[in-house]
């Protein structure tokens, strides 16, 4: 189904006629999506997907406002409030994101419609994107670079006291808005928030001194604590789930609770068994067993080696740009796999974009092995440019690596650290704001190859090709 476009009112004509001019760059990207309608209709079918009758009730945010304000919150990596606000403000964003005259929502409105596109969605978006560059030749796969980088889940650094807290805090939270469904389930629950946050800020001040003296018996009452609140949280749970309400949409309410309570008290159990092998059995915990954070539990720990950030606390990302600067691959991977593996895979999704291997295949020598070496020879790749990764070089891959054109080639893999660099600091790929794993989805790419296009395209190529 396609998506409906909304009238225009006499106050849009109005606004239309003044004569408003967008700087090149939103004037390149709005010819661009205007002339490709997939791309919205991808958007128009995430935003009606589980509707039972989708066009009936009150006008929400179309499919064209959804794509180009998600656009334009990427390109200029604002939050939402600010978002809301710069659209309401200017009458170029307006224009842009097709507002026009009509009342900008609320940041929540803009957060709901965001969280409904799928990482199948977002990944189909970038494919078209990318398609479309090559169909209007701004690209043509000679040139490829890899590498990876490392982007960040919303928590807190991770500490077992800080973990307990918020096992605690929520579960209280939790329990007490399920007493208001259902009294009888907060019948011998107490709140103990007062005592865990002492203890949490105790054992956060004490000093290198005082902590080999002082931790245990803090963690062991903590401990003791966060306990009992997980028994009686379970309990007022079993409560609920005998006499639920009447009323259906209160009885769905309590069930949602009751399940809320119970995935939260499942992983405050996983923070309580790490915290108790750790401070008091003396035990080193794998990191594979460990959690860390009760909102984000598929977080991963990875170590790069880096002098500044030596542990980072999110999901490696696997990037690889073409000589355009386009991103035509990228994954999220699980753990801190190395990057040996990627060279394959990455050859094969070349392929079936452009139908066959780059003529330059560059990355940095952590990518390096024999094995992937004749990998990419076989597919087909005329310049290799892996630095070899210890051990002793041979005659022939020392001067291999002191040619010109494997030179040139390192060179032009050294962009890609730009444009990650671009992606982190300008496009908000720092963080990811969305909560679940099925969310962590690298959307600044799609903004990132949106605007390879904008700056590539020859003014007003778009517009002749359509008057065509």
């Amino acid at each position: 189904m396609r998506p409906r476009t909304q009238p225009l009112t006499f106050a849009d004509f109005e606004l239309q006629a003044q004569g408003i001019v967008l700087d090149a760059t939103l004037r390149a990207l709005r010819d661009f999506l205007d002339a490709h309608d997939d791309l919205v209709t991808l958007v128009h079918q995430d935003l009606v997907r589980g509707l039972k009758r989708p066009r009936t009730g009150r006008e929400g945010l179309g499919a064209t406002q959804v794509l180009r304000a998600f656009v334009l919150q990427r390109i200029k990596a604002w939050d939402l409030r600010e978002l809301r606000e710069r659209i309401a403000d200017g009458y170029t964003l307006r224009r842009f994101t097709t507002f026009d005259a009509r009342p900008v929502p609320k940041h929540d409105a803009f957060h709901r419609a965001f969280c409904r596109l799928t990482p199948t969605t977002l990944r189909a978006l970038n494919d078209a994107v990318v398609q479309a560059a090559v169909a209007l030749g701004l690209e043509d796969g000679a040139r490829l670079r890899v590498d990876t980088t490392v982007v960040e889940t919303d928590i807190h650094w991770p500490t077992d006291s800080g973990l307990l807290w918020d096992a605690v805090r929520v579960l209280t939270r939790l329990v007490k808005r399920l007493g208001e469904q259902v009294p009888t389930a907060r019948q011998g629950f107490a709140d103990r928030t007062r005592r865990a946050r002492r203890r949490m800020q105790e054992l956060h001040r004490l000093s290198p001194a005082e902590r080999p003296r002082q931790q245990t018996r803090k963690y062991r009452d903590f401990l003791g604590v966060t306990a009992s609140v997980v028994a009686t949280a379970r309990a007022a749970v079993a409560t609920a789930r005998l006499a639920p309400p009447a009323d259906p949409l209160a009885a769905a309410a309590v069930a949602a609770l009751c399940d809320e309570i119970e995935h939260f008290g499942g992983l405050a159990e996983r923070v309580m068994t790490q915290t108790r092998r750790r401070v008091l059995e003396g035990e080193q915990v794998p990191v594979h067993e460990k959690i860390f954070s009760i909102f984000e539990p598929h977080t991963d720990l990875i170590k790069r080696g880096k002098a500044q950030r030596p542990v980072e606390f999110g999901h490696k990302v696997f990037l690889a740009e073409s000589g355009g600067g386009f991103i035509t691959d990228y994954r999220v991977l699980a753990g801190n796999p190395v990057d040996e593996g990627h060279v394959a895979p990455s050859l094969l999704q070349h392929a079936t974009t452009f139908g066959h291997a780059p003529t330059l295949y560059a990355a940095d020598r952590g990518f390096y092995t024999p094995a992937n070496v004749e990998a990419v020879t076989a597919a087909g790749v005329r310049t290799e440019c892996l630095p070899q990764r210890g051990g002793t070089k041979t005659a022939e891959r020392t001067a291999h690596e002191k040619s010109r054109s494997f030179k040139r080639g390192q060179r032009f893999r050294a962009g890609i650290e730009g444009r990650i660099s671009v992606l982190l600091r300008g496009r908000g790929m720092r963080r990811c704001p969305l909560a679940g794993r099925e969310r962590f989805e690298v959307s600044a790419v799609l903004a990132n190859n949106l605007l390879r296009i904008a700056t590539l395209l020859p003014p007003h190529a778009v517009s002749r090709r359509r008057a065509a």
